[in-house]
């Protein structure tokens, strides 16, 4: 269809008409002034638009309609405003919405409103009774209107965002012609003014909607929905006011997912979300409602308690863990987490919400070591973690700063009780504490993430003491531990070759001993590198042998020379027919696969004659002799080997 002129002729009018006509206009457009400075909803600014255009313009109507997207591009009535005794009613649109108007160029799409948005101008209607509109049956609901509400002439604003002309403003009058140039032009101001408005409100929410996105990010999980940390550090700022406030206390419960890293990296992430969205829903569902439950960090949950002491966060504790029993399915798995929980008090633990946190996680950490899996935090476990910590820096200064010495503990061969070589073990004394025992800086040094430059400085020292020996004419060996970090490192390997070459190592001269748990971390890379050590020379020996897997399919698998009895089953030996009959059959099993036994923690005659008598290759224990300084050693193994009586004497 051929778009209508913008204006459908009209009889000409006099001169203190149209001044009434604009004054009109301009009551109207002045009273919209103070609406849209007021505006805070899109919905009510266009319901206020209107009534000033009836109340104080003096309009009989006054409307605004959206244009729809889609195909069928519908016209949405958002507002129709009538007035009675002077005041604005607003009059029901449902009929006008379902009689299907459009405003594309359609025979229902030639209302004025449908113009003005199509074509992106004002459009009036002089005589609505005249126009061809409603010759088209489609438009008697319309046509209705125009009856009972007595008005003759309308005029239609395009409502303009930007490029984007959103829908129509439309004003009508009871006169014929009501609407001359002047007071159009006025009234353009108006729907101009308008969709101003409507875009500002618009961008206004876009902003409020992207700082609520913004706000969610960052205090919510978006897995879950459950506060995050950040979420969690503000509910218990709050919390923790209002208990103090209140003279009342608080707790928190931390529950952890062991080995969470471990289900994700054997199942994907897919299965982790999945097992966290179903124990979220659970640990919800099974606290009281209102109960904040939050996500502080990966595979972990807090539940924070109102006006509650220990025994209501045990109880809670205890509800939560019980919950969670039953496996969850995720990838086609059923997945058994078991989880611990940590509890802390507000005040008795902690007054602020970054220390009561804290102190709930190191809980936590602790109940993942207890038999019930709940655990309250100790009095007195913050100084010690301080006190590790400090420790930690003091041990990384020592190692940047030379103060690591190495000592040996020598090794016997039973049957010719002959000294051949020694252990390798760490010492570090520092130059304010004195001497560190090797229990508490080792496995600071593994939490510290320092076991390799350890490892790595005792590596130099042992080969550079095998050269020395060598090189005087008193060989010796020199047995190093190794980590399950170390045999996974495949550049530690190679430095190890550059260095054994340089030093022309003698073969069999160095033992790496290392224990059963370190080659199960991961076997394929640990098959590798035990490999390329043994095809340098090197021999392999197994620590602490019956206390890890003790699987002889690895003992069959890998590259072998030697098992080391755990002390442990050798000091009980004379006491304990239990570790006695441990020891033998270790002994039997270690010679009927080709392999050297060493026994380690040989501490009197008792045990050295048990183990002799059994067959064992090797002792090493204070029977034997104590850890001693390298510079010592020589004139140790010559004193040793000039005491012995000989082979099969004991």
């Amino acid at each position: 269809m051929s778009e209508p002129p913008s204006r459908e002729p009209a009889g000409s009018t006099g001169d203190g008409l149209s001044l009434q006509r604009a004054l009109r206009a301009h009551r109207t457009l002045s009273a919209s002034n103070r609406t849209l400075l007021r505006a805070t909803d899109e919905t009510r600014l266009l319901c206020d638009m209107c009534t000033v255009a009836v109340e104080q313009g003096g309009y009989v109507r006054a409307g605004v309609n959206y244009a729809g997207p889609g195909p069928d591009r519908r016209l949405h009535w958002m507002v129709w405003m009538g007035c009675e005794n002077g005041r604005a009613t607003a009059i029901d649109v449902h009929d006008l919405n379902e009689a299907g108007y459009t405003w594309a160029d359609t025979p229902l799409g030639q209302d004025a409103t449908a113009i003005a948005i199509r074509t992106g101008k004002p459009f009036t209607r002089r005589d609505v009774n005249e126009g061809p509109v409603f010759q088209e049956p489609g438009y008697e609901a319309l046509r209705r209107r125009v009856e009972q509400e007595g008005y003759r002439s309308l005029t239609a604003f395009p409502l303009a965002c930007g490029d984007e002309v959103i829908g129509a403003l439309f004003m009508a009058a009871a006169e014929p012609d009501a609407f001359d140039e002047q007071e159009i032009s006025l009234l353009g101001e108006l729907a101009d003014d308008l969709a101003f408005g409507i875009l500002t409100l618009r961008l206004r929410r876009e902003h409020e909607l992207a700082q609520e996105t913004i706000r969610r990010l960052t205090l919510f999980d978006t897995l879950t929905g459950l506060p995050n940390r950040a979420g969690m550090f503000q509910l218990l700022r709050e919390r923790i006011a209002a208990a103090h406030a209140a003279g009342r206390g608080l707790a928190i419960v931390h529950i952890g997912v062991e080995k969470f890293h471990e289900i994700g990296n054997a199942l994907g992430m897919d299965a982790v979300e999945c097992l966290m969205k179903t124990l979220a829903v659970r640990l919800v569902a099974s606290m009281p409602q209102g109960t904040p439950v939050v996500m502080p960090g990966e595979g972990e949950f807090a539940i924070v308690l109102d006006d509650a002491g220990l025994d209501a966060a045990v109880t809670c504790a205890r509800t939560a863990l019980a919950v969670h029993a039953e496996p969850v399915e995720a990838s086609c798995a059923l997945i058994a987490p078991h989880l611990a929980a940590g509890i802390s008090l507000f005040p008795d633990h902690a007054v602020s919400a970054e220390s009561l946190a804290r102190r709930a996680s190191a809980a936590m950490r602790l109940a993942q070591r207890s038999a019930e899996g709940i655990a309250v935090y100790p009095a007195g476990h913050e100084q010690e973690i301080s006190g590790r910590l400090a420790m930690m820096g003091r041990l990384r200064q020592a190692i940047e700063q030379g103060q690591l010495e190495m000592v040996c503990q020598p090794k016997v061969d039973m049957r010719t009780r002959s000294a051949f070589g020694a252990e390798a073990l760490v010492r570090w004394r520092d130059p304010q504490l004195g001497a560190i025992a090797p229990s508490v800086f080792i496995p600071l040094a593994e939490q510290g993430g320092m076991i390799s430059a350890i490892t790595e400085w005792m590596v130099h020292a042992a080969f550079r003491q095998v050269h020395d020996w060598q090189r005087d004419g008193n060989p010796a060996s020199l047995s190093v531990n190794l980590s399950a970090h170390d045999i996974q490192n495949p550049a530690f390997i190679d430095r190890i070759h550059r260095l054994a070459l340089a030093l022309a190592i003698p073969d069999n001269s160095i033992q790496f001993e290392l224990t059963e748990s370190a080659l199960m971390d991961d076997p394929d890379t640990a098959m590798q590198s035990l490999a390329r050590l043994s095809d340098m020379g090197f021999e392999i020996w197994i620590d602490d042998f019956g206390t890890g897997y003790s699987s002889l399919s690895y003992l069959q698998r890998f590259p072998i020379h030697a098992i080391k009895i755990d002390q442990s089953f050798v000091r009980l030996m004379s006491v304990s027919s239990g570790s006695s009959a441990i020891v033998h059959a270790t002994i039997d099993l270690g010679h009927h696969l080709g392999l050297y036994v060493v026994a380690e923690g040989v501490e009197d005659q008792a045990a050295w004659s048990c183990l002799a008598a059994q067959g064992c290759d090797v002792a090493q224990g204070y029977f034997v002799a104590k850890p001693m300084p390298v510079s010592q050693f020589n004139n140790w193994k010559t004193s040793w080997n000039k005491a012995q009586p000989g082979p099969g004497v004991h």
